[in-house]
């Protein structure tokens, strides 16, 4: 299994802020879309946000009423998820996964790893 390189996942406060970073170390993002999906304990993994190859497009859940935001720097090979106003409702294993497009099915992300934990509470 290829590995994507999750980090940033920690325990944090209801309110707070936080940064995921996807940086796989063996391969690159060139050319795919990128996604970050969570699953959380009990739940079924979904969609959390996406990424064009080159960034001009990015998708988002619904339910997150724009509280994050998706980004790539090609030339680090590394994508972000910025989050603000975190909820406990946030609280998961966040995965970043390459697609052929950006989608919000879950089905068409390959090439997980072993995710990180964000858990939010106070």
């Amino acid at each position: 299994q290829v590995q994507q390189g999750e980090s940033g996942g920690r325990l944090v406060r209801p309110g707070d802020s936080l940064t995921l970073t996807c940086a796989p170390p063996e391969r690159g993002f060139s050319g795919a879309a990128v996604g970050w999906l969570r699953q959380a304990s009990g739940k079924e993994r979904e969609f959390v946000a996406v990424t064009s190859a080159t960034g001009a497009k990015a998708l988002y859940a619904d339910s997150l009423e724009g509280r994050f935001t998706i980004s790539r720097d090609n030339y680090k090979n590394t994508v972000y998820l910025q989050m603000t106003g975190l909820k406990p409702e946030d609280t998961a294993v966040y995965y970043c996964a390459s697609a052929t497009v950006p989608t919000r099915a879950v089905w068409a992300y390959h090439d997980e790893d072993q995710g990180t934990q964000v858990t939010v509470s106070s």
